[in-house]
């Protein structure tokens, strides 16, 4: 299946002006923006609808709660129409099943409602971090028991890191959207992220989505940087 992987710019700081300045700059120049836990939290859901005029929004909170909680919060959400939005899938089937049936209700028959994502395995986790938290299971061995798992209960994609890509698709197929975090640029320093891999990696192990932040948003030139980064999306 032929796809093209599109790229999302993260936008994480607490400032409104700076969330502002890099959404404007960044308009021509990406497919969608992110805003997640550290804007949401700081400047409120007015900003982020500010913020997101006329931008694709990749609306990433992680939901993860009981059911009726996550559903209602998932509903609550609904009037800043993301395209992409998260919950977490180790939060079990039921409660991927009804923040689908929350998205459905809320956004009636033939308008487009957010495409619903279940987190897998944080990429800045490894195996020993899984241990940590009690899993005896490598990350891939991990984010292919939550992906199934996910898909079967009604998400329409998954969080994961690029090197989960490949045996996702062969466990799943190509409908699934994956949307792959923990990008780095050739060059770039990982920071945090354990699982990266470079644009052009990402696109041919068959990512849909590419979320790139610090890369994009710490670079002298942001734009610059973008561009470069859709480029090397278009030849992979």
């Amino acid at each position: 299946m032929s796809r093209r992987t599109r790229l999302i710019a993260a936008l994480d700081t607490a400032s409104l002006s700076t969330a502002r300045h890099w959404a404007d700059s960044l308009k021509n120049d990406v497919d969608a923006i992110k805003l997640g836990l550290e804007f949401t939290y700081a400047c409120g859901l007015d900003a982020v609808k500010t913020v997101s005029a006329g931008h694709e929004l990749f609306l990433d909170l992680k939901l993860h709660d009981i059911p009726h909680t996550v559903a209602s919060g998932l509903s609550a959400l609904a009037p800043l129409r993301p395209a992409l939005t998260t919950i977490h899938a180790s939060g079990d089937s039921e409660m991927i099943a009804r923040s689908r049936e929350a998205l459905e209700s809320a956004f009636p028959v033939g308008t487009k409602r957010p495409k619903l994502l279940a987190v897998t395995v944080l990429t800045s986790m490894n195996a020993e971090g899984l241990l940590d938290i009690g899993v005896n299971a490598t990350p891939q061995e991990q984010v292919l028991r939550l992906g199934k798992l996910a898909i079967s209960a009604g998400a329409d994609g998954l969080v994961c890191s690029a090197h989960e890509i490949a045996p996702l698709r062969d466990a799943l197929g190509d409908e699934p959207i994956l949307v792959v975090p923990g990008i780095r640029p050739a060059g770039s320093a990982s920071d945090d992220q354990k699982r990266i891999m470079t644009p052009a990696q990402a696109a041919r192990a068959g990512a849909d989505w590419i979320v790139v932040g610090r890369p994009i948003t710490k670079a002298s030139d942001p734009v610059l940087t973008a561009r470069a980064i859709m480029e090397e999306l278009a030849s992979a």
